[in-house]
């Protein structure tokens, strides 16, 4: 992975890939305390960055093992960026996919051509039936990590961010099996020894913090989270090296934070961002520094609608934005509407009501009333559960069912 190969495969996916330019985020600059700029791959042809590797890889081929056919393992994102650059080359494409990728990566995937087959929960085990496939039908394998040719292409991303933004000081870069940040740091560190690094995993899949402890790869038990692009077992071998020379630290995120952070990319930035690539917008955050140049890579935006839905539902509970509090009181006329008058008084909008008159036998010492309400956060819904307090209920903060 040289100065030279790193500015050959630049030059050759700059031909089928968009260029995304910087965006400065002032809200999480603010929040921070640094200057945050995002690296929007998610905007890029194929809805990630995937397609600078799979296209660099693919033009590294000979043409015998281009019309063989290619075949890849993906949890979406690889699997879009192959089918895509095959169909530029005119080649055809296999791709295995767990069974529990989003319908839309799926969808995706076909409508460029290509053969999907879903096997296994988890990347790594679609990867074993990949290479199955490709021996069974002599298929080329287009490796969607670990591939010094598909870091490399990925690592176009670095080049670009430099060029852009000569002065960075850090760039964040979401790890999954290794390609990514193998390719971005390498490049960065080669542009300048000064750029930090820093690898972003998810905590339910650490596999490349324990594989660095360890100081050899090693394989995790599972691999648990909704960053369901990195959600992998295994890092890659023939990358794991350049990790260890060029990786300055790695933080570990949980998945309730990335909830918060897709609202955040939501309402401010009016940008789709799917979890594995908001481990980077997370772990701003966890920064313990002020006053620098952050580059924080976007890695993809392929979430399909129902788990869109999902994360901002759970996104605007976690803020405190929608609640569900339970009280008890009397059965009797004018009992709902004193209730009510509290929760107005504090502007809280009601969203659903559930009365139930069966929680006691005696209805007229206390039914129960589940009331679901839209807050402006956090503070504001204490402030209503403490005026329900101040007027004689005693209310249960329970889950939302919306």
């Amino acid at each position: 992975m040289t100065l030279d190969k790193f500015e050959e495969a630049t030059e050759i996916v700059n031909k089928v890939i968009l260029k995304t330019k910087l965006v400065y985020s002032d809200c999480l600059s603010e929040q921070t305390g640094n200057k945050v700029y995002l690296k929007p791959e998610n905007m890029q042809f194929t809805g990630a960055y995937k397609v600078r590797g799979a296209y660099y890889k693919i033009s590294t081929l000979t043409e015998e093992e281009r019309e063989k056919g290619l075949i890849t393992a993906s949890a979406g994102n690889h699997a879009q960026g192959v089918a895509y650059a095959a169909k530029l080359y005119g080649v055809p494409a296999t791709i295995v996919m767990p069974t529990t990728t989003p319908l839309m990566k799926v969808n995706r995937t076909k409508n460029y051509g290509a053969e999907v087959v879903l096997y296994g929960d988890v990347y790594d085990e679609a990867c074993a039936k990949a290479y199955e496939l490709a021996e069974e039908r002599g298929l080329t394998f287009i490796h969607p990590f670990d591939d010094l040719d598909v870091a490399t292409g990925q690592g176009t991303i670095a080049m670009e961010i430099v060029k852009e933004l000569p002065t960075v000081d850090y760039i964040l870069v979401p790890i999954g099996g290794g390609g990514l940040a193998t390719g971005v740091s390498t490049l960065a560190k080669l542009l300048n020894p000064n750029i930090k690094v820093i690898g972003v995993e998810p905590k339910g899949a650490s596999c490349m913090r324990a594989s660095l402890d360890a100081g050899r790869v090693v394989t995790l038990d599972s691999a648990s989270t909704i960053a369901d692009g990195t959600a992998v077992k295994t890092p890659g071998s023939k990358i794991f090296p350049y990790i260890q020379k060029n990786i300055d630290d790695i933080i570990a995120i949980e998945d309730e934070e990335l909830i918060v952070a897709f609202l955040d990319m939501v309402e401010n930035h009016k940008m789709v961002v799917e979890n594995s690539g908001l481990l980077t917008v997370a772990a701003l955050h966890h920064l313990d520094f002020k006053g620098k140049k952050v580059v924080s890579i976007l890695s993809g935006g392929n979430m399909d609608i129902i788990t869109m839905s999902s994360t901002l539902q759970h996104g605007l509970i976690e803020r405190g934005r929608i609640f569900t509090v339970s009280v008890l009181l009397p059965d009797k006329p004018g009992e709902l509407v004193r209730v009510a008058n509290v929760i107005a008084a504090k502007q809280g909008n009601v969203v659903k009501l559930e009365h139930n008159q069966f929680v006691s036998i005696n209805r007229n010492a206390a039914v129960e009333l589940k009331i679901t309400l839209e807050a402006f956060g956090n503070e504001h819904k204490r402030q209503i559960v403490e005026a329900l307090k101040e007027n004689g209920y005693n209310p249960k903060l329970e889950k939302p069912v919306l």
